[in-house]
């Protein structure tokens, strides 16, 4: 299974790295994105440390694959396409954008200006418009089908928006600590709940096997 969007202890996430992804990796994920939350504050502390502990497990590990990245949380929409191309400068791998969840006070605006910037993933973008999802086709940018409680609450609606657009989809745990970490079997419910078919697992498997 591949999961681009989990915590670590540099934001609000439980776990070191390495633990981080050990238990991921006894789960049975092969490939972890790990994308603390960050602002113009502390993307150069976060992102190098990520790249770094990242080389050093891929070196070293042969059943995962580590990409480090970053997912901007919470900047005003004026400042997401400056500070997505700092976080590429300093070695993101991955870049993330908090989306307009509706269990938090997201500014609007966040989904559409990071749909225009040099970003992977629009995470839990909530009530997405079908323009906004038409934009992500265009920019191949995937949207987040989430696990996480809450963010989740408009997984059906992200679903129908890709549907109809065509948009490509992406399921991610945003794993804050060991127990929001999921295997391949529980992906495939959450899927199915968001009402798509079982098979749209695969496909989004392989949209994110393009970060390994």
């Amino acid at each position: 299974m591949i999961d681009l969007h989990t915590h670590s202890i540099f934001s609000d996430g439980e776990l070191v790295p390495a633990e981080l992804v050990r238990r991921a990796e006894s789960v049975g994920i092969k490939v972890i994105g790990i994308t603390d939350h960050g602002d113009s504050s502390n993307i150069d502390f976060i992102v190098p440390r990520i790249a770094r502990i990242a080389k050093e497990l891929n070196d070293v590990l042969g059943n995962i694959k580590i990409i480090p990245g970053i997912e901007l949380t919470h900047i005003p929409p004026q400042l997401i396409a400056y500070n997505a191309n700092r976080a590429r400068a300093l070695g993101a791998k991955l870049i993330i954008v908090h989306g307009e969840t509706i269990v938090e006070p997201v500014a609007p605006g966040t989904n559409n200006a990071a749909l225009n910037a040099d970003i992977d993933i629009l995470a839990h973008p909530g009530l997405i418009t079908e323009d906004e999802a038409l934009k992500a086709k265009e920019n191949n940018i995937l949207l987040e089908i989430s696990a996480r409680k809450g963010h989740s609450l408009t997984n059906g609606h992200v679903a129908r928006r890709a549907q109809k657009t065509g948009a490509q989809l992406i399921i991610n745990t945003d794993a804050h600590g060991p127990g929001d970490l999921i295997d391949a079997e529980m992906a495939k419910k959450i899927i199915r709940g968001a009402g798509l078919p079982e098979e749209a697992f695969e496909i989004m498997q392989k949209n994110g096997s393009c970060f390994i």
